[in-house]
């Protein structure tokens, strides 16, 4: 492992002390973005997920509900389930960075009824604190357009929490014009 890449590692996880002293093991606690950037590796490839990326995309999920301060019930076998299953429900993309993955972006399907227009909500988008900066962001999301294209759909669309104005500064520089959100929306659960 490069120190860069070991560097990264350290920024983006930490193992928890409990109280008794002795570390937990599997819990990762992604520190706030830092004004440390790291290199950017000399080529970054952006594809599909791979069943072999499930462990790291998982923790990559994880990792950013842990920052806005949910908790996580994502598995890799969920992943599977999801990505590669006999009715695959999610598009995942990955920024491979030759020595592990250091970005995502997971893509759902919508339609407009109404309109009769086909969308993709782009529902993650998640660089890895260091690796922000370095336009990785950028490039998942031109894929995910390109995606989305190729798939027919009429538009992208991808919504940010209401203060999160580093995301609304990100997403309009990248030419999505922000919506209001008009109504409520209900869920009803179903098990």
């Amino acid at each position: 492992m490069s120190t860069g890449r070991r560097q990264a590692a350290l920024l983006f996880s930490e193992t928890k002390a409990s109280p008794d002293g002795d570390n937990e093991k599997g819990k990762q606690e992604m520190t706030e973005d830092t004004d440390i950037t790291l290199e950017r590796p000399p080529v970054v490839v952006i594809r599909a997920a791979k069943r072999q990326d499930l462990p790291e995309l998982n923790a990559m999920i994880a990792a950013l509900a842990l920052h806005h301060g949910d908790a996580s019930a994502m598995t890799p076998e969920k992943l599977e389930r999801d990505l590669f299953g006999p009715m695959p429900w999610i598009t995942a993309l990955v920024a491979d960075g030759g020595e592990g993955l250091i970005g995502y972006a997971i893509l759902v399907p919508l339609y407009r009824a109404q309109e009769g227009k086909r969308g993709m909500d782009l529902h993650h988008l998640y660089v890895r604190d260091g690796q922000r900066g370095n336009g990785i962001g950028q490039h998942l999301v031109d894929r995910a357009r390109e995606l989305a294209r190729q798939s027919g759909c009429d538009f992208l669309s991808v919504s940010a929490a209401t203060g999160n104005f580093a995301a609304h500064r990100f997403y309009e520089h990248m030419d999505f014009v922000p919506r209001p959100v008009t109504g409520m929306r209900y869920m009803q659960a179903l098990s």
